[in-house]
């Protein structure tokens, strides 16, 4: 398999140039566009905005040349893999690839506690109540974020988001909480995160006019605020969207009897454990049925290619993936009966997924 995911040149990538800038420990190349805008401003105020689910395709076919993210991007990233908010903001906070933290998709299937965990909700996959067994072992998953390493190196170090240490009610307050922050005397970071536009593209899709209007929104929004600033803001996003089609693998009875658990990561990025006496014939069944659309990788594929990147591998990443992972080159998703369906969803292998804009404006 041919990797679209440039672990050069990707989200990971851009939180180690923040490392370094501060001087914390990095585990991975750096972005050299990055690296020398901070060394040649000296900013005293680092602020990375993550507009979840704004990919760069998304905004080339609906802002304009003069449009403030258009005219500031200077680049485009790949996410990682897979195109998805768990894996892809836990790299931008932690400087991580996804073998090496494990937050691998918004269903992770989980070892030490046999069960397939909606990660994010701390639940088993489609349950309703908390899962104690994951909150009793989610400390294998922890991992030190961009902002705590970097308070810890004696500068101010800062998330404000609905999960982070400073919360906001909207998008007005977000941006008067960085305001509020950059105001502060001392050098400091500011890992800003919104929900926004992807929370309404999973409902709208992601050119629908209702979307537009967030992402226009928050691009004269942005653009004012920097006209107030006096430091370096980065606008990036985390994965872009793709309207798809649901295939309900329940409908394959012949097919969903080979599995031994329900399907984990995300229904464009597809985990299966297979019933060992299936093994040999499962990826012959699947072509049959889903190949078109997706490509089939055993683990062993999925291992050698460095899908999820390259570093230390994480304890729990090989059980995590599987035996056999789908990927989707196409608009389809496969929805196990415990999965939700979306009209707009992303985490697979086209273009309008994977590819994210890295938009720098200097504020003097």
């Amino acid at each position: 398999m041919i990797l679209k995911n440039d672990y050069k040149h990707c989200l990971t990538n851009l939180a180690c140039s923040v490392q370094k800038y501060f001087g914390v420990e990095y585990k991975h190349d750096t972005l050299t566009q990055i690296d020398e805008i901070l060394a040649s401003n000296q900013p005293e105020n680092v602020v990375l905005i993550l507009f979840d689910g704004m990919g760069s395709r998304i905004i080339k076919r609906n802002l304009d040349s003069h449009d403030f993210f258009k005219k500031n991007q200077i680049n485009e990233l790949t996410s990682v893999f897979p195109a998805t908010t768990t894996a892809a903001t836990t790299s931008v906070r932690t400087g991580l690839n996804p073998v090496e933290h494990c937050w691998l998709g918004w269903d992770t299937y989980l070892s030490p506690i046999d069960k397939t965990i909606t990660l994010f909700l701390s639940k088993e996959k489609g349950k309703e109540e908390t899962c104690s067994e994951f909150t009793h072992m989610r400390g294998l998953l922890d991992t030190p974020c961009l902002a705590e390493s970097i308070a810890q190196k004696g500068y101010i170090g800062h998330e404000i988001s609905h999960f982070g240490d400073i919360d906001y009610t909207d998008l007005d307050d977000m941006l008067e909480k960085i305001k509020q922050q950059c105001a502060i005397k001392g050098k400091k970071f500011l890992y800003v995160y919104d929900t926004e536009p992807d929370s309404s593209m999973h409902k709208l899709g992601p050119d629908s006019p209702e979307v537009i209007d967030i992402i226009r929104q928050r691009n004269d929004k942005v653009e004012k605020l920097c006209a107030e600033l006096t430091d370096t803001v980065v606008i990036v996003a985390d994965h872009g969207h793709i309207v798809s089609k649901n295939i309900h693998i329940e409908d394959y009875p012949d097919f969903t009897q080979m599995l031994e658990r329900t399907t984990s990561i995300e229904t464009r990025a597809c985990s299966f454990k297979v019933k060992e006496e299936y093994l040999n014939k499962f990826a012959d069944k699947f072509n049959e049925l889903f190949g078109k659309w997706f490509i089939l990788l055993s683990k062993k594929e999925v291992l050698d290619s460095k899908l999820f990147g390259d570093g230390n591998e994480h304890p729990l990443f090989r059980d995590a993936i599987g035996d056999f992972l789908a990927v989707a080159i196409d608009r389809y998703s496969l929805l196990s009966k415990d999965n939700f369906p979306l009209y707009s969803i992303h985490a697979g292998y086209t273009d309008d997924e994977v590819y994210v804009p890295l938009i720098v404006a200097v504020c003097e």
